[in-house]
């Protein structure tokens, strides 16, 4: 496994994530581990009495965290989105999420996430259990497929390559790896950026919903809110339009109160909004020169200010 990869925004992360009002016995949460360069980032600028948990849904994150010999250093194989079964509200001073899959697992053909190598096509982040994509494949109905697709992936020819799955299914062949899903998604794909392989949509639109990514997502987000201090940071690292506009509507609409129009309230009982927006913040060019895939990498920052209501 390469624990070298460098996670994308590494530096800005961990700066935004720690840059709360100093606690006494501060606690973090990496709520995505992968091959753990954002935690081991936290721990070395962690003060002694401070503490960090890191989840994750994958095995092998699990396995790397494992390398990890720091009393104050937890890891939990679970989703981010379950947080909140293992920790009280109002304990967090701040969490950080870097949304979805890592080099490492792109780079795994065995893993089914790349249509670039052929491998099973398997797509899921804890391949201990659940349906993999090939499963899935094989009995999805045209009308789910359009969906999942048009929605996940923002492809335009969703319908295309929904009636080739089904058609290809009907005639008795198993989609079983990923260059068997690429080479028909390629069939039906005739106009596409010379740029961006015809696959790229659908794989990605396969891999959210197996994974339930955006469902995470946003039941992460809710629970986050509750699990943080006053004061305490939310940093979200997303890569493509669904997962940033999911944060993005989230912060700004956290980061104001609604007032009815015409009701009389003196400014001190105006209630505070649970959130203040910090930053926004895109890798700079020799980031992405060093590393082209965090092109897309949007970061977000906010701080809590005020109580969930």
């Amino acid at each position: 496994m390469n624990i070298s990869h460098r996670p994308v925004l590494l530096d800005e992360a961990v700066s935004a994530l720690l840059a709360g009002p100093i606690q006494v016995n501060p606690l973090y949460l990496d709520g995505t581990f992968g091959r753990g360069g954002h935690s081991r980032k936290i721990l070395a600028n962690l003060p002694l009495e401070g503490r960090l948990i890191a989840m994750d849904k994958d095995p092998q994150a699990i396995e790397e965290a494992g390398k990890i010999e720091d009393s104050r250093f937890r890891i939990v194989h679970d989703s981010f989105a379950s947080m909140g079964d293992y920790l009280e509200p109002s304990s967090l001073d701040g969490i950080l999420l870097d949304l979805g899959i890592s080099s490492p697992q792109i780079d795994q053909a065995e893993r089914g996430f790349s249509f670039r190598m052929d491998g099973p096509l398997d797509m899921r982040m804890n391949n201990k259990e659940g349906q993999s994509a090939q499963e899935w494949l094989a009995i999805a109905s045209e009308k789910e497929l359009h969906k999942v697709i048009k929605e996940y992936g923002e492809e335009r020819f969703a319908l295309s390559i929904a009636k080739a799955i089904v058609a290809s299914r009907e005639q008795g062949n198993v989609i079983g790896t990923t260059r068997q899903l690429a080479s028909l998604v390629a069939s039906v794909v005739r106009s596409r950026d010379s740029e961006q392989d015809p696959a790229t949509r659908t794989f990605q639109a396969i891999r959210i919903h197996i994974n339930q990514e955006l469902h995470d997502l946003e039941k992460g987000l809710e629970v986050a809110l509750k699990l943080l201090k006053t004061g305490g940071r939310l940093v979200v690292i997303s890569f493509h339009s669904l997962e940033d506009r999911i944060v993005k509507q989230f912060m700004q609409g956290h980061s104001r109160v609604e007032i009815p129009r015409g009701l009389p309230l003196k400014e001190s009982q105006i209630p505070k909004s649970p959130l203040r927006l910090i930053d926004r913040i895109k890798p700079s060019s020799s980031e992405i020169s060093a590393n082209p895939r965090s092109r897309s990498a949007v970061m977000r920052v906010a701080e809590k200010i005020g109580e969930v209501r």
